[in-house]
């Protein structure tokens, strides 16, 4: 039998299969589902910044339809916000612990923040609760006309240092692809002390109905397709850094889990297929894999992570060139 173990972020892991931050994580039973079918890891479902202040604003207003608000109101919203966000974080916690006590997997927090406002503190007591690491999955939108590429990448050291100061957890950053220097983004995480990088977040993207002429969300889940980009930045940066690389989006079958590793990832989260095909895919996909090991007579992941990534490959040019003229030039 082909041995699948492997270390991320520390953590000794049966296999590299982490189950991503998403609603397939929100409750113990289906975290317990996910550890029965074979997930090496959970990334919990992100606590969202915007989510807790947004809460807090509804829960205002609708007081002050019914009449309720008697008192000066920024005092009432304040009271509020405090009393919605302890809430919010008291659930979270609450989540850590039981899914501890309830599988022997790693249990890795998540947290959606745009800001290093109150995470801090929220980082404290959820390593008290008992997670094994922290994601900390980060957004600046990179879209403001006011607003420099510098100053944008500093807030997501500044996150990223500030929480590094506050507990012993491991932390992975997991990011966009929308940087004007990607590269030098996930080196300067490393020099920011972050044990990890996961490659990518993916984003609700922007439809229009023209029957209906509206806006709306394209599908949310992700396609195959998709991976291409997270394979390209893997296989550029691994052995380039001295972090984990856990590599998403687009990953959905075995052979796409084979891709990943033979780049140099460390870890492979899924999220989207398992939506689409049920937790039980998660032992189809060890089982491609062990096999393809097997075939290819390799006992450990170790002897082939990497082995593709740009820094070994006799054909680097191929990560780096993204136009198509020179491969596709006589293409009819």
């Amino acid at each position: 039998m082909a041995d699948l173990n492997t270390r991320y972020l520390g953590l000794n892991l049966k296999n590299p299969l982490v189950v991503a931050s998403s609603g397939l994580t929100d409750s113990v039973k289906k975290i317990v589902e996910l550890e029965n079918h074979g997930a090496a890891a959970v990334v919990l479902k992100s606590l969202f910044e915007e989510q807790i202040l947004m809460e807090a604003d509804y829960r205002v207003r609708k007081a002050e339809e019914h009449g309720e608000l008697f008192v000066d109101y920024s005092e009432t919203f304040d009271y509020m916000d405090v009393h919605i966000k302890q809430e919010e974080l008291g659930n979270y916690l609450e989540l850590i612990s039981e899914a501890k006590r309830s599988v022997r997997i790693p249990v890795i927090a998540s947290i959606n923040c745009r800001s290093s406002l109150e995470w801090v503190d929220f980082a404290k007591k959820i390593e008290k609760a008992g997670a094994d690491a922290l994601e900390l999955n980060i957004f600046v939108m990179p879209f403001g006309m006011n607003t420099t590429c510098d100053s944008n990448e500093k807030a997501y050291y500044q996150i990223l240092s500030k929480v590094k100061a506050a507990v012993k957890l491991p932390i992975a950053v997991k990011i966009s692809p929308f940087f004007s220097n990607l590269a030098k983004v996930i080196k300067g995480l490393e020099e920011h002390k972050a044990d990890g990088v996961v490659l990518f977040n993916r984003f609700t993207s922007p439809d229009i109905d023209i029957y209906h002429m509206k806006s709306t969300v394209a599908d949310v889940l992700s396609t195959p397709v998709e991976m291409a980009t997270t394979l390209r930045w893997v296989a550029m940066m691994a052995k380039r850094v001295n972090m984990d690389l856990a590599a998403t989006t687009g990953i959905h079958s075995g052979e796409a889990v084979v891709k990943q590793l033979l780049a140099g990832a460390t870890a492979v989260q899924l999220a989207s297929v398992l939506y689409k095909k049920g937790p039980a895919e998660i032992g189809h996909i060890l089982s491609f894999v062990s096999q393809w090991m097997q075939d290819k007579g390799m006992e450990t992941i170790h002897q082939f992570r990497g082995k593709l990534s740009q820094a070994k490959s006799t054909n680097p040019e191929v990560y780096e060139r993204l136009q198509f003229m020179k491969y596709f030039g006589d293409y009819k």
